[in-house]
C-alpha cells in the first residue's frame, strides 16, 4: 500500500523550505491525538448516511467543529501532506486542484495555488465545496466562509497519534471513513514492524539536516519523534538555539560528534555524502568515519501523512545496516 515514489521529486527552492519551516514552527505546538469518529454508527454507513459530517478541524488546542453537508466532490487541497492523505484514503477523484508544492502521488492536479499565502479567489475559482489546508494563513477560513465553502485545517502534527487522527478526519470529511480507518491500521502494523526489525539504537546520537546552513529539526517536531521511535537521540536538543528548528553551527555540530548524519537538503540543494565528508573538520566526526552519513528523501521525511511508514523504515534498514556494517557496534 504505501509505495515508494518511483519519479524524483519535484526540487523545492531553498526559500521554500524556509517558509515550511517557519510554519511548521508556528503550528507545531498544540497538535495532539484526538478521537474524531463517531463509535455509534453503523460500521459501514453508505455515503448518504455519513453526512451531514461533523469533523473536528485544527489543532486540538484550538479546534473547531466543523460540518459538511453532503460528500464533497470538488475538493481542493492546500497542503501536500493533505494531498497524500486524499490519495491514500480513496479520495483522489474527489480532488479538483492542489496546491504548487503537492507533488505525490504521481499525477495529481497541481496548479498555481499557494499555501504560504493563499488567494482566496484563486482557491475560489475551482468551486469547491471543501478546502483542506494546513494553516489558516491570511484568514483563509474566514474568507471562505463568506463564500460558504468549509475549510478543514491539518496542522503540521507532533506525533504518529496526530497523523492517525488527521487520516481518519479526513476519512469522515470526505465519505471515505472506512478507508481511512483502515490505512491507519495498515501504518500501524507497517510502523510496528519497521521498529521490530530495526536493532536497539538507545545510547546512539544523530544530527538531521534540513538545509546546507545546518538547520535542524529537533526532538520537539515530528521529525525528530520518529527518530525517538528508534531510540535515538538528537544532538540539536542540546542546542543553545531554543527552537523547534535551530540553525546549528559546524562547530556545534563537530563537537557533539554524532553517530548517523541523515541529509534531508540533497534534492532541494544537492548536497551530498561525498560533500559532506570534505566539510572542514568534519572527517573526525564519528558519522563521517563510520560511513554513516545517508541520504533521505526530504518530502518523506518532512510529510506527516501515509509515507511516514517510508520514512520509519528507511531509519529502519540504515540501522540494521550500520550494525552489519559495523559488526554490532552502537553508540
Amino acid at each position: 500500500m504505501h509505495t515508494k515514489n518511483s519519479a524524483r521529486p519535484e526540487r523545492r527552492p531553498l526559500p521554500a523550505i524556509l517558509s515550511l519551516l517557519l510554519l511548521l514552527s508556528l503550528v507545531l505546538a498544540g497538535c495532539g491525538g484526538v478521537d474524531t469518529v463517531d463509535e455509534s454508527a453503523d460500521s459501514s454507513p453508505s455515503a448518504d448516511e455519513q453526512f451531514p459530517a461533523k469533523v473536528l478541524s485544527g489543532p486540538v488546542d484550538g479546534h473547531t467543529e466543523i460540518t459538511i453537508k453532503d460528500e464533497p466532490a470538488r475538493i481542493v487541497s492546500l497542503s501536500p501532506t493533505a494531498t497524500e492523505m486524499l490519495w491514500e484514503i480513496g479520495a483522489g477523484d474527489q480532488v479538483v486542484a492542489v496546491d504548487d508544492q503537492s507533488d505525490y502521488p504521481k499525477d495529481v492536479p497541481t496548479t498555481k495555488l499557494s499555501g504560504y499565502q493563499p488567494n482566496v479567489e484563486a482557491v475560489l475559482n475551482y468551486e469547491p465545496d471543501l478546502v483542506v489546508a494546513a494553516d489558516d494563513t491570511g484568514d483563509l477560513v474566514a474568507n471562505l466562509e463568506k463564500a460558504r465553502v468549509p475549510t478543514l485545517l491539518l496542522p503540521a502534527a507532533e506525533d504518529l497519534d496526530e497523523t492517525y487522527s488527521q487520516m481518519e478526519r479526513l476519512g469522515a470529511a470526505t465519505g471515505h471513513s472506512d478507508e481511512a480507518k483502515q490505512d491507519v491500521t495498515d501504518m500501524r502494523e507497517d510502523i510496528d514492524q519497521a521498529l521490530a526489525d530495526a536493532p536497539d539504537a538507545k545510547g546512539l546520537t544523530y544530527f538531521h539536516e534540513l538545509t546546507p546552513d545546518l538547520y535542524s529539526a529537533s526532538s520537539s517536531t515530528f521529525i525528530g519523534e520518529v527518530y525517538g521511535l528508534f531510540g535515538l537521540t538528537n544532538i540539536a536538543d542540546k542546542s543553545k538555539v531554543k527552537d523547534d528548528y535551530p540553525k546549528l553551527s559546524r562547530e556545534y555540530v563537530v563537537q557533539a560528534d554524532p553517530d548517523l548524519v541523515f541529509l534531508a537538503d540533497s534534492q532541494c540543494c544537492d548536497v551530498s555524502v561525498a560533500e559532506v565528508e570534505k566539510r572542514p573538520g568534519w572527517e573526525q566526526v564519528a558519522a563521517v568515519d563510520d560511513d554513516q552519513v545517508h541520504v533521505v528523501d526530504e518530502d518523506v521525511a518532512s510529510r506527516w501523512g501515509p509515507r511516514v511508514v517510508d520514512f520509519v523504515q528507511q531509519v529502519s534498514d540504515i540501522l540494521a545496516e550500520r550494525e552489519t556494517a559495523l559488526g554490532g557496534a552502537s553508540g
